[in-house]
């Protein structure tokens, strides 16, 4: 069997006196300091939580900007070939127009110039006409007489 000695109630005692020391005066301490390691590390999970959240949530942000950032430089530049492609036709339209009026134009000065150069053939007929019929009598006609002649050629050339 065991025997009780002095030492052993004397370690006994110690140990008893140990505990209540522990007890009374580190465990609360200790159980306060984990207490609020506890609290921290909680509150630090929750942080990070919040952070992959709102990180996610940013990420989501940007792709939806650089979506709606593609589709406004895709409506830029479907509207500027749009404008550049009406400004084109729109050159085309004005150009043929252009060409139009100076072909009519033209068309009108040649026709002015055929007039007159009928005109002018009508006289230069007339006056070889007056002059081969002075040839042929042998004598002057009057001025008035002469323009008379020519004005009743060039009414009948035409």
């Amino acid at each position: 069997m065991v025997a009780i000695t002095g030492s052993l109630i004397v370690q006994i005692l110690i140990f008893l006196a140990l505990v209540w020391f522990t007890r009374r005066f580190v465990w609360g301490p200790v159980v306060r300091v984990m207490d609020e390691r506890k609290i921290k590390v909680s509150e630090g999970l929750a942080a990070a939580d919040r952070g992959k959240r709102e990180l996610n949530e940013a990420i989501a942000d940007a792709e939806n900007r650089m979506r709606e950032a593609r589709e406004q430089a895709q409506e830029l530049l479907t509207s500027a070939q749009r404008q550049a492609n009406e400004t084109v036709d729109r050159a085309r339209s004005e150009a043929r127009a252009e060409g139009d009026r100076i072909i009519t134009a033209a068309r009108e000065e040649i026709d002015q110039a055929v007039v007159s150069a009928k005109a002018e053939l009508r006289r230069e007929v007339g006056a070889l006409a007056v002059a081969g019929a002075e040839r042929i009598l042998k004598r002057e006609i009057d001025a008035k007489a002469h323009n008379d002649i020519i004005d009743d050629l060039v009414a009948g050339i035409r």
